[in-house]
């Protein structure tokens, strides 16, 4: 089974900007999709962007314009570029490739923390 793993998260100044990527461990074209979701403290995870196998994305509304999600099937990676970042931003990020057979693998997560 794939494996997810998420890196780059870390405490940034608000307005500030953040890359977070997820690597991987096979092929990602097999996928339906893949998907960053981020549970902010006390709440509940949500989605904040999806791309699919055939590249058509979609963000949460809270993010559209700061955010953009991008995949490298040659890599087997999928970033979440992050700008004009708030503190409300501030959560656990979360990698997740979808697939209709085997359904959903979820990465360990990485923190976000949007501070001055």
């Amino acid at each position: 089974q794939v494996q997810l793993v998420e890196s780059g998260g870390g405490l940034v100044q608000p307005g500030g900007s953040l890359r977070v990527s997820c690597a991987a461990s096979g092929n990602i074209t097999v996928f339906a999709s893949m998907a960053w979701y981020r549970q902010p403290p006390g709440k509940q995870r949500e989605l904040v962007a999806i791309i699919t196998h055939r590249d058509s994305i979609k963000y949460d509304e809270s993010v559209r314009g700061r955010f953009t999600i991008s995949k490298d099937d040659y890599r087997n990676t999928v970033d979440l570029q992050m700008n004009s970042l708030k503190p409300e931003d501030t959560a656990v990020y979360y990698c997740t490739a979808h697939s209709k057979l085997t359904g959903d693998t979820w990465g360990q997560g990485t923190q976000v923390t949007v501070a001055s």
